[in-house]
């Protein structure tokens, strides 16, 4: 068995470990549509922008004085 391979199967287990003990933690993200992203409705999203667009008319008025 080669180094390189040895090497990898030592990863996979330490990944599995991590795993496990996030889990046992508690600390585990569950997966939304198996990428473990979250998704933002539309309504959100909206709501994000019109904070943001705000956030920089607050800042340009500010950069004008």
């Amino acid at each position: 068995m080669s180094i390189e391979a040895i090497a990898a199967e030592i990863k996979a287990e330490i990944a599995k470990l991590n795993q496990a003990l996030r889990v046992l933690e508690g600390t585990e993200i569950q997966a939304v549509n198996g990428t473990g992203k979250r998704t933002v409705s539309a309504a959100a999203r909206k709501r994000m922008a019109r904070a943001q667009r705000a956030r920089w008319k607050k800042i340009k008025a500010a950069a004008k004085k």
